[in-house]
């Protein structure tokens, strides 16, 4: 069963070829027995996730059963989950249970899908190969002494290694696209405030956006329909309306525009990769679509423009932990001011601290200007340089990330060089534009991913598109050894 897509699996539970029950026990005793290999789970809801699968048959059987109803699916660990643990990576939170749901996970529960755990991620969403983690790094299904991208490391490696069919996670400035990349499923980051960012822990609140992880775009579209939609909750969600993205999925793609920007295949890419990424856009030309040079004369500006933005907004969101109300607090603080900083000293890791750092160093006084507000200003320029290329092209395309998964340690003392691998992806976050990953090929048997970026709310498009290449290919079929 695990083998299955979503909507294969949904095609089983309808016809009665198993219950949930059984699909939901399935994937557990694949968890309990191969997620040792990985650390792809912080939290597995055993007793949770059957009584939820009980209900969902008894649904099934009387005929009213929601949309996704029996469904497996794993969150990340930065959604909050009311009663069970939510951790987002870090000892800070390491003992807090929400007495709350995020409005992702509410939605997900209405269309009544089963939550097997929560995933393990980089701490606080603030890395980019899960090697931040306060329970250790995530690896890789492919090459487990490599990384498995992040900080959506988890959900990615659960996601390929057949552990769950789907789960959600989120993107600040790539951390769905380049992990999907890394272990060769979809991933998808909607437009800024398509999906709800209330109750996600936040990292960068003008940059954070949650989307689904799976092993197609069809199955990505199937999770995105229930994800999607206003919350009164979150006041940056949209009233946009949401269309049924199944619903156009077999279109063809034939007169379609794709912008190939020139930025995005430099010196600093991969020669496999780009070969990889190349053979990818030539299917789609097959299939009717034109394949346009464009330029993108800004993004070079993207990752020292994300890396002020981000930490500055991470500063302050995380001034919040402090040890006094919830979380971590360190042992018998001699005083309020003993607390506070010995609470956060301990409870840190050193990416978070290092952000925490150069945030509140980028908004202080006499640097503001130098720093805050002129990477505001390149994000702009960033910006204009996309709505520049949209009035000629219908979508953008190019690679995910610069080369394929990396070895734990490799860049472990080189934050750049870290930063860098996210050079293809973080545009699309401080233009707040809809972008996602699908497999395309591999490199030293390692899987390499070809980036999408849309216009605003044109997720449809791209899944359209990433569902034609994938009736064509088989690169989103292929599973690593233990996949069986």
């Amino acid at each position: 069963m695990h083998t299955k897509t979503l909507a294969e699996l949904k095609t089983g539970l309808t016809n009665g070829e198993f219950s949930s029950v059984e699909l939901t026990q399935h994937f557990l005793d694949r968890i309990k027995n191969l997620d040792s290999k990985y650390n792809c789970f912080i939290s597995v809801t055993e007793e949770a996730a059957l009584a939820q699968a009980r209900q969902c048959d008894e649904h099934l059987a009387a005929g009213d059963a929601p949309v996704l109803c029996g469904l497996p699916i794993a969150h990340k660990d930065i959604f909050c989950t009311e009663g069970i643990r939510t951790s987002c990576g870090s000892r800070m939170l390491d003992n807090f249970v929400p007495p709350y749901n995020a409005g992702v996970v509410d939605k997900i529960a209405k269309a009544g899908m089963v939550v097997l755990g929560k995933t393990n991620m980089d701490e606080f969403a603030m890395g980019s190969s899960n090697e931040t983690s306060y329970y250790g790094p995530v690896k890789n299904p492919w090459h487990t002494d490599c990384v498995p991208g992040g900080s959506s490391g988890g959900s990615a490696a659960a996601v390929a290694a057949c552990l769950s069919p789907v789960a959600t996670a989120t993107d600040t400035g790539g951390s769905i696209r380049q992990p999907a990349a890394l272990c060769g499923i979809t991933g998808l980051k909607p437009t800024y405030g398509r999906v709800s960012r209330w109750g996600m822990i936040a990292f960068a609140s003008s940059l954070d956006q949650g989307g689904p992880m799976a092993r197609t775009a069809e199955d990505a579209a199937m999770l995105l329909n229930v994800m999607a939609g206003l919350d009164s909750r979150d006041s940056t969600s949209t009233e946009h309306e949401v269309p049924d993205y199944t619903a156009t999925l077999n279109q063809g793609i034939a007169g379609l525009t794709i912008g190939i920007p020139t930025e995005y295949f430099d010196e600093g890419l991969n020669p496999a990769t780009e070969q990889a990424v190349r053979n990818a856009l030539s299917e789609l030309e097959k299939q009717g679509a034109r394949l346009k040079e464009i330029t993108l004369p800004h993004s070079h500006l993207s990752v020292p423009a994300y890396y002020v933005i981000a930490p500055a907004e991470a500063s302050a969101n995380l001034s919040r932990f402090d040890g006094a109300r919830y979380g971590y607090r360190c042992k018998d603080p001699v005083d309020l001011h003993d607390m506070y900083m010995r609470s956060r000293a301990e409870a840190f890791g050193d990416e978070v601290k290092r952000r925490i750092l150069v945030g509140a160093y980028c908004l202080s006084a006499g640097y503001y200007d130098a720093y805050y507000n002129k990477a505001m200003q390149v994000r702009r320029l960033i910006k204009n340089d996309f709505e520049s290329a949209f009035s000629e092209v219908d979508v953008i395309a190019g690679p995910t990330c610069p080369n394929p998964a990396f070895e734990f340690g490799a860049k472990g003392d080189n934050p750049v060089a870290m930063y860098l691998e996210d050079i293809y992806t973080i545009a699309a976050n401080l233009a707040g534009l809809p972008a996602m990953s699908l497999p395309c090929g591999f490199v030293d048997q390692k899987p390499v991913g070809l980036q999408l970026i849309g216009q605003y709310f044109d997720e449809a498009r791209m899944l359209n598109i990433s569902h034609r290449y994938q009736l064509a290919t088989d690169w989103h079929c292929q599973s690593p050894s233990d996949v069986s």
